[in-house]
Formats: structure tokens, C-alpha cells, sequence
């Protein structure tokens, strides 16, 4: 059982302080193309900035952490599930200041509640044009969350031990006019995980093996 204490977080910090998995372990839970042609996605220049917390806390059995599914809506992650997360702002500090501020607006997590381990590699999400940085943070309490209700349709509590246990499936979708892809994905409380939100687990997942 993955229990959080402060072994695991010196264990962590001194994770995230080495050369991180990065693109290798982002690439296993990337979706690939049916149709490649209609997959040419390349980072843009204009691409705008933004952070997502990963923020793990005691849960019942183990270390969890919050997802949430966006309600439907029409754009790019509708109806989606996702960290708590959005767009660098002017008045940010930086992106741990992002990160912190979107989760609290987001899910209600009190920032004067977490610290902050550090981050994981950044991550362009071309259906956004978001060039997006998990940061990682501690809280020892179990946080009350509290959904934005325009934001969040439902808060999701990922189990650390459930998803290191898990078989990475694959499922085959469309997300566009003539856009189809197979997408490996998790399962949290029974609702797909996929994209974005899973190559950050993908990476998140292996610094977790990693200090095992």
C-alpha cells in the first residue's frame, strides 16, 4: 500500500531533482493515428502557456489524487477528464503559481494546504494549442473539495495503487471530421482517461516506480 509520509516525500523530491522520464514515458499512453494524414500536429510559436496540479493527499487506502471531468461543452476538451488546471495569467508569478491558483478556483484545494515537490516535463496538447507543466504537490490533509460549477461537472479521486496496477488498455475513437485514433487509456471511477491527461500519468506512473 502506497502510504503518504514523509519518507515518500523525500523519496519524490529527490526524484524529481534527477533527469526525468519525459518524452519516453509520455509516448506510451499517446494516441496514434488510424489516418496519419490527418494527424500532422506540430508545436506552434503562438502556443500558450499553462500548468495542472497533481496533488496527492491521504484517501482511503492509499495516496489519492483529484481529476476532474469538464462538463459538455463545445470545445476542444469537452466533457474530458483532466487535472485541475488552465492558462498562465499575468498576474501569476509563475506556473507553480498557475497550477496552485487554477485548483483552488477549480476543486477549492487551499494552497497554504500544499507544498509544492516540483514538476514533470512540459507537454504541447495540439487540440488547444497549450504548451501545459504538471507541477506536483503535497497536502497531508485531506483536502474538502469543492467543484467550480461552471468548470468542473464532476471530481474524480484517483487511488495511486489502483492505477499502478492497472493494464494499460486501448480503444479506438474519433475526435474530429476524419480523425481517428487508438488511444491507450486508464480507468478512474470508471471513466476513460485518455489524451493529455494519461501521457501525464504515463510519466507520472514511472517517477512512482521509480521510487517504489
Amino acid at each position: 500500500m502506497w502510504e503518504l509520509n514523509e519518507e515518500f516525500q523525500a523519496r519524490l523530491s529527490d526524484r524529481l531533482k534527477a533527469p526525468l522520464p519525459g518524452v519516453d514515458a509520455q509516448i506510451r499512453m499517446s494516441p496514434t493515428p488510424i489516418n496519419q494524414e490527418r494527424f500532422a500536429f506540430k508545436e506552434r510559436p503562438d502556443a500558450k502557456a499553462g500548468a495542472v496540479l497533481i496533488l496527492f493527499h491521504p484517501g482511503t487506502g492509499g495516496i489519492h489524487f483529484p481529476l476532474i471531468q469538464r462538463p459538455e461543452y463545445p470545445g476542444a476538451h469537452s466533457g474530458q477528464v483532466s487535472f485541475p488546471g488552465g492558462k498562465y495569467e499575468k498576474s501569476d508569478r509563475d506556473l507553480l503559481h498557475t497550477a496552485l491558483r487554477e485548483a483552488e478556483e477549480e476543486v477549492g484545494a487551499n494552497p497554504s494546504e500544499i507544498t509544492v515537490m516540483g514538476t514533470m516535463s512540459e507537454l504541447y496538447i495540439p487540440a488547444s494549442n497549450f504548451k501545459v507543466l504538471p507541477v506536483i504537490g503535497i497536502s497531508f490533509s485531506t483536502p474538502r473539495f469543492v467543484p467550480e460549477e461552471k468548470e468542473v461537472a464532476q471530481i474524480l479521486s484517483a487511488d495511486v495503487g489502483n492505477l499502478m496496477k492497472q493494464e494499460i488498455a486501448v480503444k479506438d475513437m474519433i475526435v474530429g471530421p476524419n480523425i481517428k485514433i487508438r488511444s491507450p487509456f486508464f480507468t478512474v471511477e470508471d471513466r476513460v482517461v485518455w489524451g493529455a491527461t494519461a501521457m501525464m500519468l504515463g510519466e507520472l506512473l514511472q517517477i512512482l516506480e521509480d521510487i517504489r
